[in-house]
């Protein structure tokens, strides 16, 4: 009944690399330092993790922003060589990375000559420093740089117009050639990995003109390298009239310098779709130049589109230069097995080139310890964070299920999992945000699959389990108390025996805490015999089981929030029937995962606190709340999705999730008051003591996690749920 994993198969030849996304990039006169925000520089363990995925080699930073801030300071290598040197007992191979998205040190103006000169000299120093290092990056993405600081003024030096753009493009190249030539003075065996993004412009008939520009100015770094920009270049006149001397371009053919290896970094924003049609478009992305107007979007996002994707635009690479190709980062940011879907699908596609005569050397998982910021284009000091192969939202490295595909791919096997042939958002119906009236790819989930099993139809969690599966394409089955008794084994069985689940997530059970005092019986056999019923057949037959607990298993006698080592002592029947499930079910199944929570509001039902306050206030009637009782409200959809996350990465034991954040009942109250835009005065505070409840409340229920306070604050929660529910 387990679902497949791995099985071995034939050696593809393609390796597994590893990248840490570790930009130094400049804005204004502040540096931001990705592996800074990670805590990277305080691990040293972290290369031990790496090393545990099997990969051959990693890009890795030696960044010149980090090591030679000050022009006349001696460079202190001993941290950066302490690294290096455990990857090099780990015969993991280095691709050292010099400048990544950086403009380099303030000492230097990549727009004039010292940005080369100095690159130049640096690469010469990290290669007389680690004379055993043989694959280098000495500038990534520098078209992609060159567009942010030259172009579009996002980064320093804050240009925007074609003559600094390509002055610092030329920049680039340029010291990537001479730092190479200063390298390979050293280790003449030194290799050049490339890195460039990989995309394509797509457009409306009337700015094709646009689109043919852009996509002939895509490979303009690597014609550069390569030798082949010449006066018959369709770029030729374009970089002379923004003020390039043809004796500049000269150098490039006369030092021509092929990388060893293409690197390309494609993501599912790289294909652009252009549009005259500006008002069919969010403002912000509104742009144009000196002809039209026109929004640039995501061309996934757009219904009439479909994106050429990585095997077409790899082919592209391939065909154009005919040399030795990887794929330098492969990172989405989504959910886990979304990630896990991309990250197979350029598994498959690598494997498809190879098989048809491309000389395809390795995929790169990118971001092992996610990103930050990116979702502002590192403008801000350190910003959203995005997990990678490691999740650092619990303060330290966390394997997700992408280490598991990892390790499989490394050891050239294959990997199978239950959600991953289902198709990836970019492939279904919810990738379109651009007219959707036109033709979509329909939401189609592979029903052949193993299913999720969802325990609990008419119950709100199993309900939102349900829609955001469905969101997510899960392949799930919801079963109400009419198709499954879960007090009874020989049902459960006979239900796993039929659906052949991959995974059972349980919301079944008795919920009216007040109403269980008297009805005891009934209490416990959902909470608690039915909860260990379905641990002991999961583990039985090898199936994953999530369940959920509750704040109510303590006392309240605490000040500081609950963790998940902190002893129970519930006060009620509910808080016991679900303290002694917690306990049977770890009994029955050591790799259950249980997730206490507490007092959950969501945007889909109208039951909860917040929905039935929101009801009283809009018809003007007072609210009474508890304003002696401080709990951690969370957010359906926050917890319903982090859950699922856990359970794909086949977390184990008791997990605390909430948002982060604790407030009374009667606060509460007033806060969706005023964001619903009704009288303050409507909420009547009262103390627990003047409410008639059957059962004991703690006082004091808030949790927090030393595992990971991984979910959103409780204000941002709280402003999607305004938003959502509408």
């Amino acid at each position: 009944m387990k679902p497949c994993i791995m099985k071995q198969v034939s050696a593809t030849n393609i390796e597994i690399w590893g990248g840490i996304e570790c930009t130094i990039n400049r804005v204004g006169d502040e540096y931001f330092d990705q592996l800074e925000y990670a805590g990277h520089y305080l691990r040293d363990e972290d290369i031990g993790l790496f090393a545990s995925l099997g990969v051959k080699k990693i890009r890795y930073p030696v960044l010149w922003e980090r090591h030679q801030p000050n022009q006349h300071t001696p460079i202190n290598w001993s941290a950066t060589a302490k690294r290096l040197r455990l990857l090099r007992s780990k015969n993991i191979d280095v691709i050292a990375g010099l400048v990544h998205h950086g403009s380099g040190p303030a000492f230097v103006n990549m727009a004039d000559e010292t940005f080369v000169q100095g690159l130049a000299n640096y690469a010469a120093e990290v290669a007389e420093r680690f004379p055993w290092i043989d694959y280098y990056t000495p500038v990534n993405e520098p078209l992609t740089t060159a567009r942010f600081c030259g172009l579009y003024g996002i980064w320093h030096p804050h240009h925007n117009n074609d003559r600094s753009f390509c002055r610092i493009l030329l920049n680039e190249c340029r010291a990537t050639i001479l730092a190479m030539q200063a390298i390979r003075k050293i280790n003449p065996n030194a290799k050049l990995v490339q890195t460039e993004d990989l995309g394509k412009i797509h457009s409306t008939p009337l700015l094709q003109y646009q689109a043919d520009f852009e996509n002939y100015r895509r490979w303009l770094a690597f014609d550069l390298l390569c030798g082949k920009v010449n006066s018959l270049h369709a770029l030729w006149q374009y970089l002379l009239d923004s003020g390039v001397e043809p004796a500049e371009l000269d150098f490039f053919i006369e030092n021509k310098c092929e990388p060893d290896i293409m690197g390309l970094n494609h993501y599912l924003t790289s294909e652009r779709y252009l549009d005259e049609n500006i008002d069919n478009y969010p403002e912000h992305t509104h742009g144009g130049n000196l002809r039209h107007r026109y929004a640039d979007v995501e061309a996934v996002r757009v219904g009439h589109i479909n994106p050429d994707g990585p095997y077409s635009l790899l082919t592209e690479v391939w065909e154009r230069y005919s040399l030795p190709i990887a794929v330098t980062e492969v990172h989405l940011h989504c959910t886990r097995e979304e990630q896990m879907r991309w990250l197979s699908t350029l598994w498959q596609t690598a494997e498809d080139l190879k098989n048809s005569g491309v000389a395809i050397k390795a995929i790169t998982p990118w971001a092992f310890l996610g990103a930050f910021g990116w979702n502002r284009l590192l403008t801000v000091p350190n910003g959203n964070y995005e997990p990678g192969v490691f999740d650092l939202s619990t303060g330290q490295p966390r394997a997700t299920a992408l280490a598991k595909m990892i390790s499989s791919y490394s050891s050239n096997h294959s990997y199978a999992h239950p959600l991953i042939s289902s198709r990836g958002w970019w492939n279904r119906d919810t990738r379109v945000i651009y007219g959707t009236d036109e033709f979509r790819n329909p939401d189609i989930i592979d029903r052949n699959n193993q299913p999720l099993l969802i325990i609990g139809k008419s119950g709100t969690l199993g309900s939102a389990f349900a829609k955001i599966c469905g969101a997510r394409g899960i392949h799930y089955e919801i079963l109400g108390r009419p198709e499954l008794d879960i007090t009874s084994l020989p049902q459960i069985e006979k239900i796993i025996l039929e659906k052949n689940p991959w995974a059972i997530v349980n919301t079944a059970g008795y919920v009216r805490v007040d109403d269980a005092e008297m009805e005891s019986g009934s209490c416990f056999a959902l909470n608690t015999d039915g909860a260990a019923n379905l641990a002991a057949l999961c583990d039985k037959y090898g199936i994953k089981l999530l369940t959920f607990s509750t704040d109510l298993v303590f006392n309240g006698h605490k000040s500081q929030p609950y963790m998940e080592k902190d002893g129970k002592n519930p006060l009620n029947v509910y808080g016991q029937s679900k303290a002694f499930a917690e306990e049977k079910v770890m009994q029955c199944n050591s790799r259950a995962l249980i997730i206490r929570t507490s007092a959950f509001f969501g945007p889909w039902d109208s039951y909860n606190f917040i929905a039935v306050a929101l009801n009283s206030l809009k018809q003007g009637n007072s609210f009474t709340a508890v304003n002696d009782v401080v709990v951690s409200p969370t957010y359906v959809p926050d917890l319903v999705n982090t859950s699922l996350d856990l359970m794909i990465d086949d977390e184990t034991g008791i997990w605390h999730l909430s948002n982060k954040g604790q407030i009374s009942w009667s606060d509460l109250a007033f806060a969706i008051a005023e964001r619903g835009g009704h009288s303050t005065n409507l909420v009547q505070p009262q103390p627990l003591s003047q409410f008639k409840f059957r059962a004991k409340r703690p006082l004091y229920s808030v949790l927090s996690s030393q595992r990971g306070n991984i979910l959103p604050t409780l204000d941002d929660a709280l402003n999607r749920y305004f938003s959502e529910a509408g």
